[in-house]
């Protein structure tokens, strides 16, 4: 398979041009950058609020906080979800102080209001001496676009967003086959990190990097940039597709030998890797055929909707601006960076790893190790105090030194390669809605 071919399209099917904007620095630490952020962009996009497994009952609900923002989902009698800023319409106190809770009503630890729900006032104490009239059953809430997608719960602070489905084309159609709205989240891990949180996102718009901090990845995953697709969607979101399975292309030795922890991979799926000998490369269809042929049998029913590229290759999806899916057939990771609330030169990074139901899997293989298969709370931590992963801490190695290169006379705009055009791109689409041009 050629890269002119590789997964049926042409490399330039999905190539747009760029001006070549200069990538100035200021945006990374400049007050004014985050508040020009903060007026044209956050408040135009779609944003993961929650997890739909974290509720269980009607009254449940999830907090999520954006810069000094506060959004509360709670989950409807029917089903359904419904977001609402999260604060009394009384005097603005906010309603939700514990990230995740649950109960008939969300009551105001102030004067007591309580809310149904559906963000309706249900009891305002004295409520005949409210100025205007009793305002129970009339009042409610401030209520927020809200809507289902993977498993998660999105919101946008857009009261005339674009329907979610189509603003993350084109991962409904893409996706659909991994039946990803029954996968559970198994790592969840927030880290409070010195850098701006673009500084993060050009680093998962690039896979430039990966020889120099990820070396341990290329007996298994192709990381040569002329065997890798490079996709940017209209709407601004990408895909990068590595061939795994298969070592790198890079090192002509390396590709015909098969070496750890490609040759584990191998014998847990049948194959012998001395019948790769010479070869390596010849091992991702190897590889996809027994997934095939066994995964469904082993309980990995997914595998059915799944095609041969799927079921071996790490397909990466940076949503603009601040998500990011790394999906492979038996599991996905959610990378996602958000901004500090007062500070330019930090950001909320989170690692999520959600995967599958496989029956009579009780522990799994995560980014940090194996862990227990079932649904965990956030784990939030400073940069350094934990571990994000082996790869996330590799990215997040370098984040605050370049963050403070990034302030340098030295710096005059970035110097980059063709395969970094995302970034290039990235940078230019925030241009044209923060930057005003």
């Amino acid at each position: 398979m050629t890269v002119e071919t590789f997964l049926g399209r042409k490399r330039t099917e999905y190539d747009p041009p760029v001006r070549g904007d200069r990538i100035t620095g200021d945006r990374y630490y400049s007050k004014e950058w985050m508040q020009a952020e903060w007026d044209h962009l956050w408040q135009k996009i779609w944003h993961i609020g929650a997890m739909e497994q974290e509720f269980e009952e009607e009254g449940d609900w999830v907090r999520h906080d954006f810069l000094r923002e506060s959004v509360v989902i709670v989950r409807q009698a029917d089903g359904g979800y419904k977001a609402f800023y999260n604060a009394c319409r009384h005097r603005g106190n906010r309603l939700a102080l514990q990230e995740v809770g649950g109960g008939a009503t969300l009551t105001c630890s102030y004067h007591g209001w309580k809310w149904a729900p559906d963000g309706t006032l249900l009891f305002a104490q004295d409520a005949d001496d409210v100025v205007g009239g009793n305002p129970c059953g009339k009042v409610k809430l401030v209520e927020l676009p809200c809507a289902t997608w993977g498993g998660m719960i999105w919101y946008s602070f857009d009261p005339d967003a674009a329907p979610l489905a189509e603003w993350l084309k084109p991962l409904p159609e893409e996706l659909a086959g991994y039946g990803l709205e029954n996968w559970t989240r198994v790592l969840y891990v927030a880290v409070e990190t010195g850098c701006n949180w673009k500084v993060i996102r050009d680093n998962f718009n690039e896979s430039y990097h990966l020889p120099t901090l990820h070396p341990e990845l290329d007996t298994f995953i192709n990381d040569d940039y002329l065997d890798t697709i490079f996709e940017m969607f209209p709407n601004g979101h990408n895909r990068m597709v590595m061939k795994g399975g298969q070592p790198s292309a890079r090192d002509a030795a390396l590709a015909a030998g098969v070496k750890g922890p490609l040759d584990a991979i191998l014998q847990a799926w049948d194959l012998d890797p001395a019948r790769f000998d010479g070869k390596a490369s010849a091992a991702r269809e190897g590889l996809a055929e027994a997934k095939a042929r066994l995964g469904p049998q082993r309980g990995f029913k997914h595998y059915a909707g799944l095609d041969a590229s799927q079921l071996t290759d790490y397909y990466h999806y940076t949503l603009f601006p601040n998500v990011t899916f790394t999906v492979s057939a038996d599991g996905y990771q959610m990378l996602r960076t958000e901004p500090h609330p007062t500070d330019p030169e930090k950001c909320i990074f989170e690692h999520w790893f959600i995967m599958p139901p496989v029956e009579g899997m009780d522990m799994v293989e995560t980014p940090v190790g194996t862990l227990p298969f079932r649904s965990v709370e956030k784990d939030s931590f400073r940069h350094g105090d934990k571990s994000t992963g082996a790869v996330a801490d590799q990215d997040l190695s370098v984040a605050v030194s370049q963050q403070q290169g990034l302030h340098s006379r030295g710096y005059t705009g970035g110097l980059l390669t063709g395969q970094e055009k995302r970034i290039q791109r990235f940078h230019e689409l925030l241009n044209d809605m923060v930057g005003g041009r």
